[in-house]
C-alpha cells in the first residue's frame, strides 16, 4: 500500500512540477538535415556536423515543487566547437510547436558568428545576437515572438532573492535589448539558463581528449567499437589508484565491454556487463573523470593491426612516394609528411569473372557497348579513302575565279571516334569494409564485384581507366595497391588482383586522392576523372581522426581541381550527407543506400557521368 500511494504522489509532484510541453515537442532528427543545410546556407563552417548537446546542471534557482520532484536539475543548450554544431536533442520549452522549431532556427543562426572567442558569457551572447539581427532581419520577428515566450516562462523576479532578482532583471534587459547591458550583477547562484542564447561553459569534447593521448604517445593500435551516442560530456583528471587489484573482481574478463573500463579508474564494485546499459549510464553523467596511464586497458582489446609479415604481404613496388599534407589548424601543407607504399598482390593468379556475376557483366557490356563511338567521316584530310566532294568543288570554283588556292585537304577518311576521357577508380580498403552488409556479404565483397563489373563495362567501350585500393596505418604507410593501371590492358591476371582484395587498416583519404591526382593529371585525356569509392569518412589512428582529416581531404579534392581532374565520389555511409557536401560539393557525390546495389550503380553511374 506504501509503494502504491507513494508511486501516485511522485507521478501527482511529478506532473504539478513540470514546466516544459512535450506535446509541442520538436527533435533534432526531425529537422537535423535542415539545420545543417541552414547553417551553411548562412556562412557556418561546412566542416561541422550537426550533433546532439548533452543535458548539464545549471545550479540555478528551483521552485520549490522542482525540488520535491527532484526535476528541471539538468538542460540542454546549444554550443558549438572544432568539430560539430551542438543543438538540444529535443526542444519542447514552449506551448506552440512553432515556436520550438524557431528555436532551432535561431539557434543554427546565432552559431555562425561564433568563432569560439574567450569572453563572458553575457556579453558574447549580446554580441552575437545583435550580430544576428543585423545579418539577417528577416529572423528578427522570429526572435521577438522567442522572446516574450521565454519570458512568460522564467521565473518571476518577485520570488528571487535581491541579488538574483537583479541577474534577472539584467537578462531580460539583454534579451529584449541586446548590447545594453555591461555586466552581469553578481549572485551566489547562477542565473535562470537561457535557451535562446549558446551554453556558458560548453563540455569538452571527448575526441579531443582522446586525441591529445595519442599524440603523446599513448597506445592506439586498433578500431574500438564506438558507441552510438552523439553527445559529449565535461572531463575531469582523477588521479590512478595505487593497486589495481582492489575489491572482489579477480578476473577481468567479465566486464571489459563497459565504458568504465575506458575510464582507467578504481571500480571495485559490481558492474552490469550489458554495453547498452553502460551507455544508458553515460548519458546520465555529466563529469567523465579520466587517468593517465601507460598502460591503457582499452589497448588489449583492441584489434592488432600491426603490418603483416613480408613473406605473408603484398609485393612492395618501390620505397615508397613522400607526399604532403594540410594543417587546418596552422593552415598550411606540411611537405613530405605522407609516404606512399606502392603494392600488388604477390600471388594474386589469372582468374575468370565468378559465375555470379557473368549474367549481369553481360548487359552492362551490351549496354556500355553503345557508348562507342561510331565511325564517322574526317573530311578535310591529305589524304583519304574518297574524295571530299565539297572540299573539291571550292577548290575547282576558287580555280576557276582566277584566285590562288592550296590543293591541301581534298581527302576525307571513315575513323572510329574517340570519347577522350580518363577515369581512375580510387577503392577505399580500409578495416570497416570487413562488416556485414546482409547474410551473404561483407562490404568488402561488395567492393570487389563492383570492381569486377565496372571493369568489365568499360573494357567494352574502350575508354582508358585505371584501378587502386588504399588504406593506411598513420602517415607511414599509406599502402596503395595497384589492381589496374591505365598501361594495361584488362585480363585475367587484372581480375586476380582484383579476386585477392582484401580489408586493411584505416582511410587516410587525402594522401591517396593526392597519390591518384600525380597519376591522373598525366594522362592526355581531353576529360579527366578521378572516380573515389568508399564507405565512410577520413580517419586514421593518430590525429587524422575527425576534423584534420576531413580538412585534409577537403584540401586534396580541391587540388585536384586545379590540375584539370574531375573529382566524385560514391559512397555507401548512411551518414554521408553530413560531411560530403563540405568535402565535394553539391553535385559531385552520390550515396547508394542499399550497399548490395552497388555492383550495378556503380558502372551505369559512370555512364551517366561520361555521357
Amino acid at each position: 500500500m506504501e509503494e502504491k500511494v507513494g508511486e501516485i504522489w511522485h507521478r501527482m509532484v511529478t506532473r504539478m512540477a513540470e514546466t516544459r510541453y512535450p506535446e509541442a515537442a520538436v527533435h533534432l532528427e526531425e529537422i537535423e538535415l535542415t539545420m545543417g543545410i541552414m547553417f551553411r546556407a548562412l556562412g557556418g563552417d561546412g566542416g561541422l556536423e550537426v550533433a546532439a548537446a548533452n543535458a548539464t546542471e545549471h545550479g540555478a534557482r528551483r521552485g520549490l515543487l522542482q525540488r520535491i520532484a527532484g526535476n528541471n536539475k539538468r538542460i540542454e543548450l546549444a554550443w558549438r566547437d572544432e568539430q560539430s554544431l551542438r543543438l538540444p536533442a529535443s526542444i519542447d520549452y514552449f506551448p506552440e510547436r512553432q515556436l520550438n522549431h524557431y528555436l532551432y532556427t535561431w539557434l543554427a543562426a546565432l552559431a555562425v558568428g561564433d568563432h569560439q572567442e574567450e569572453e563572458a558569457w553575457l556579453n558574447k551572447n549580446q554580441r552575437l545576437t545583435v550580430k544576428t539581427l543585423h545579418d539577417y532581419p528577416g529572423i528578427s520577428k522570429r526572435y521577438t515572438a522567442l522572446v516574450e515566450a521565454h519570458l512568460a516562462e522564467r521565473m518571476p523576479i518577485e520570488k528571487l532573492p535581491a541579488a538574483e532578482a537583479e541577474q534577472e532583471r539584467a537578462i531580460r534587459q539583454a534579451l529584449r535589448e541586446p548590447g545594453t547591458v555591461e555586466q552581469l550583477p553578481a549572485a551566489k547562484r547562477p542565473p535562470q539558463p537561457v535557451p535562446l542564447w549558446l551554453h556558458p561553459f560548453p563540455p569538452i569534447s571527448a575526441p579531443a581528449t582522446a586525441q591529445a593521448g595519442d599524440e603523446q604517445g599513448e597506445r592506439g593500435d586498433g578500431e574500438i567499437k564506438e558507441i552510438e551516442d552523439m553527445q559529449r560530456h565535461k572531463s575531469e583528471r582523477a588521479q590512478k589508484p595505487e593497486k589495481e587489484d582492489q575489491g572482489l573482481i579477480t578476473i577481468r574478463m567479465e566486464n571489459i565491454f563497459t565504458w568504465g573500463e575506458f575510464a582507467n579508474l578504481d571500480r571495485s564494485s559490481e558492474e552490469n556487463d550489458d554495453l547498452d546499459s553502460a551507455a544508458d549510464a553515460l548519458k546520465d553523467m555529466d563529469n567523465l573523470s579520466v587517468s593517465r596511464d601507460a598502460k591503457a586497458s582499452a589497448g588489449k582489446l583492441r584489434f592488432d593491426l600491426d603490418l603483416p609479415s613480408e613473406a605473408n604481404d603484398d609485393l612492395i613496388l618501390n620505397e615508397g612516394i613522400l607526399l604532403p599534407e594540410w594543417d587546418f589548424k596552422k593552415q598550411k601543407l606540411i611537405p613530405d609528411h605522407c609516404r606512399i607504399q606502392p603494392m600488388v598482390a604477390a600471388d594474386a593468379s589469372p582468374c575468370e569473372l565468378p559465375d555470379t556475376l557473368r549474367k549481369t557483366a553481360h548487359k552492362l557490356r551490351a549496354q556500355f557497348q553503345h557508348l562507342t563511338p561510331a565511325r564517322i567521316w574526317h573530311r578535310s584530310q591529305q589524304d583519304g579513302c574518297e574524295i571530299d566532294l565539297d572540299a573539291y568543288m571550292r577548290y575547282a570554283t576558287d580555280r576557276a575565279a582566277g584566285h590562288t588556292s592550296a590543293s591541301d585537304g581534298l581527302y576525307k577518311d571513315l575513323r572510329v571516334g574517340a570519347r577522350d576521357l580518363a577515369c581512375l577508380l580510387l577503392a577505399d580498403l580500409s578495416l570497416s569494409t570487413d562488416t556485414w552488409v546482409n547474410n551473404h556479404s561483407r562490404v568488402i565483397d561488395v567492393i570487389r564485384d563492383s570492381l569486377y563489373l565496372f571493369a568489365e563495362s568499360l573494357s567494352a567501350t574502350g575508354d582508358q581507366f585505371a584501378m587502386y585500393g588504399f588504406s593506411s596505418r598513420k602517415r607511414d604507410p599509406v599502402r596503395v595497391h595497384h589492381l589496374k593501371t591505365f598501361e594495361e590492358h584488362y585480363s585475367g591476371a587484372i581480375r586476380g588482383r582484383i579476386d585477392a582484395i582484401k580489408p586493411g587498416y584505416y582511410t587516410r583519404m587525402g594522401a591517396a586522392i593526392r597519390y591518384s591526382s600525380d597519376i591522373l593529371k598525366d594522362q592526355p585525356a581531353g576529360r579527366r576523372l578521378l572516380l573515389i569509392l568508399t564507405d565512410g569518412k577520413p580517419n586514421d589512428l593518430d590525429k587524422y581522426e575527425g576534423r584534420y582529416g576531413i580538412e585534409d581531404t577537403r584540401r586534396a579534392i580541391h587540388e585536384a581541381r586545379q590540375l584539370g581532374l574531375q573529382p566524385f565520389c560514391v559512397t555507401i555511409d548512411a551518414q554521408a550527407n553530413d560531411y560530403l557536401p563540405h568535402l565535394f560539393g553539391t553535385g559531385s557525390y552520390v550515396v547508394i543506400h542499399k550497399p548490395s546495389q552497388l555492383p550495378r550503380e556503380l558502372p551505369l553511374l559512370y555512364a551517366k557521368l561520361t555521357a
